[in-house]
């Protein structure tokens, strides 16, 4: 696949208009990367059979550089969706991808996100099985907009809700945070400087599935931190259970490059995006096989037991400082970083 199997450079109007231009980027393009028996039918939607309850998440990304290190805006989008669904204890299988394209966007540019979608729904074990594509007018957008849902089955064992959650469970982060800001922050416009620093966008789906299947209704919540960070999710969590939190920084996972960024910046790392961590909230009699299992795994391997639910405090977050003392960890207000997804 290359841009002479299209004959255009750019993506134009025309391509969004229905017409022969849209079917060659159809044909050339979408249906044979994504190719698969409920695609290839070419229906207006796709049909499944859903047996028992079934997990279902929408999301829109807009994120700005569309390429990044350690990733780009198609690759976010696959593992963003499914890791909603993840999260819900659901097995993701299925997305829908729809396109909003900028008139000018650049063919090659186009086809290396297409390619990337392929590639990361390959490793998620997803498939593509309906979409839509539509072309803006130069001005009118910004490059390009993706939208994906995700369908999956819930496991047989998860209870995954807030409200199960109780005085004295423990809170476990599956990662390092702070990094996907950082990467995308390092080069936004008027803000580059270097750093190694690469998104942590990742499918969580498999780690996921493994805790369902170790531990069953023991696991009282799954959460990605993604907008807004630890801190807003941790918050929300603290409001809807009217229970408090405490945590201890030092305990969080945090990379000296990740830290040194923030601070230059003036940013909390804990209300900085991450798209490739995930919280969750275990009965405390389980929580070190929990770690233990998530160690084994190249996506768990840094995980902490970073604090527990009190009875103390009810619906704050009260985080145990380095330096020994106690800070009230509230959720972010306005948009810190936009377009970060």
């Amino acid at each position: 696949m290359s841009n002479k199997d299209i004959g255009y450079d750019t993506i134009n109007l025309g391509h969004g208009s229905g017409g022969l231009m849209t079917r060659d980027l159809l044909d050339h393009i979408i249906f044979e990367t994504f190719s698969n028996p409920y695609l290839d039918q070419k229906h207006d939607g796709s049909i499944i059979k859903v047996d028992g309850e079934m997990a279902i998440s929408t999301d829109s990304f807009v994120v700005s550089p569309i390429f990044f290190k350690g990733g780009n805006i198609g690759e976010l989008a696959v593992n963003g969706t499914v890791n909603d669904v993840a999260m819900c204890g659901a097995n993701p299988k299925f997305l829908s991808l729809a396109f909003v394209v900028e008139e000018g966007l650049p063919m090659g540019d186009f086809i290396k996100i297409v390619k990337s979608i392929k590639e990361t729904a390959d490793r998620a074990g997803v498939q593509i099985i309906t979409g839509d594509t539509k072309v803006v007018e130069r001005g009118k957008g910004d490059k390009i907009f993706i939208n994906t849902t995700g369908f999956g089955k819930v496991h047989p064992e998860a209870h995954i809700s807030p409200y199960k959650i109780k005085a004295g469970d423990k809170i476990i982060i599956s990662g390092p945070v702070a990094q996907h800001g950082m990467a995308i922050m390092s080069q936004r416009d008027g803000l580059e400087f270097e750093s190694t620093i690469e998104s942590d966008t990742t499918n969580l789906n498999f780690l996921v599935n493994d805790l369902l299947d170790g531990f069953g209704d023991k696991i009282h919540l799954f959460r990605d931190p993604t907008r807004g960070g630890l801190a807003s999710v941790l918050s929300e969590i603290a409001s809807d259970t009217e229970l408090g939190i405490s945590i201890k920084e030092t305990e969080i996972p945090l990379d000296d490059q990740v830290a040194a960024a923030c601070e230059i910046l003036g940013l909390d790392p804990l209300f900085v995006a991450n798209e490739g961590i995930f919280v969750t909230i275990v009965d405390a009699e389980v929580a070190d096989a929990v770690l233990e299992l998530m160690k084994k795994d190249k996506k768990g391997a840094r995980a902490a037991c970073i604090g527990e639910f009190t009875q103390e405090h009810p619906k704050k977050v009260v985080m145990h400082s380095v330096i020994g003392g106690k800070r009230m960890v509230t959720p972010m207000i306005g948009e810190q970083l936009p377009r970060i997804c």
